[in-house]
């Protein structure tokens, strides 16, 4: 093993022979660490914490501290990181707690910035940036390929859907739907349009984003129809288009509310 020698390691955790504890890292209780993976300096790993293979975590970051929960009372809660993940220094992540789920999760190929925190019972999915300073107060889901810039902060309970970009000083405090542009902060919040360049980029044919794009101009510059009318109206003329089903679905079972402001709201 690749420990080093001033690293602090409890014989309770089990470690992979190939992967790296650097120096003066703590690795604290029933702490799993997969193949391939390094712990940086001064980072501390506690609690019922399993982290994957491939990852890359910085100096002085937190992983799997107890939640920031006034309820909790030292439950044996998880937190669940996935496989190639890089997280930098200072990061914070808190497992979960017995009124949530029980368990924060990582996916996996996630790019986690410096000075980051995720708090308890969280869900993350693959692909995900998180610049410098994003926060997610707990029970946020964010979906795969989500982009969050710098010093956004995300209030607790929201969801963030897949291939959304929110641009850096963001406040959210609705749910985000999935695929689109939002930035500005409380109710100043505003969506620009479908992240047409994130979806290119990540592969999605020009036929399924020009049914998203129409789909969005049916959900969001219809102002004469109701939301749950123009849901069904998007239904019936964007019928075959699983990303429409998704974005559609996400509004349906939405119990915060779903962001709707467009930006020439604002204009």
């Amino acid at each position: 093993m690749n420990i080093h020698s001033t690293a602090v390691v409890d014989p309770q955790a089990e470690v992979h022979s190939t992967a790296s504890i650097e120096p003066y890292a703590v690795i604290d209780g029933p702490v799993r660490i997969g193949a391939e993976t390094t712990i940086g300096a001064h980072t501390v790993v506690s609690g019922h914490t399993s982290i994957g293979y491939g990852n890359t975590i910085g100096s002085f970051a937190s992983i799997g501290a107890p939640p920031q929960d006034l309820h909790y009372r030292g439950e044996p809660t998880e937190l669940i990181i996935g496989n190639n993940n890089h997280i930098r220094e200072y990061v914070s992540i808190h497992r979960g707690t017995v009124d949530g789920s029980g368990k924060t999760v990582i996916g996996n190929e996630n790019m986690i910035m410096a000075y980051s925190h995720i708090a308890h019972d969280c869900r993350i999915g693959d692909h995900v940036i998180m610049a410098n300073v994003a926060t997610l107060a707990g029970h946020v889901e964010i979906g795969g390929h989500v982009n969050l810039g710098g010093l956004v902060a995300v209030h607790q309970f929201c969801r963030i859907g897949d291939y959304t970009y929110i641009g850096g000083m963001s406040g959210i405090s609705m749910d985000v739907p999935p695929f689109v542009i939002l930035s500005g902060t409380r109710n100043r919040m505003r969506i620009s349009g479908i992240n047409k360049i994130g979806l290119r980029r990540n592969g999605l044919d020009k036929k399924t984003i020009s049914r998203l794009d129409q789909a969005f101009k049916i959900i969001f510059r219809t102002p004469d129809l109701l939301t749950k009318d123009a849901l069904d109206k998007t239904m019936q003329e964007v019928p075959d288009c699983p990303q429409v089903r998704q974005l559609v679905d996400f509004f349906r079972t939405s119990t915060r509310g779903v962001v709707k402001r467009i930006e020439e709201e604002w204009e």
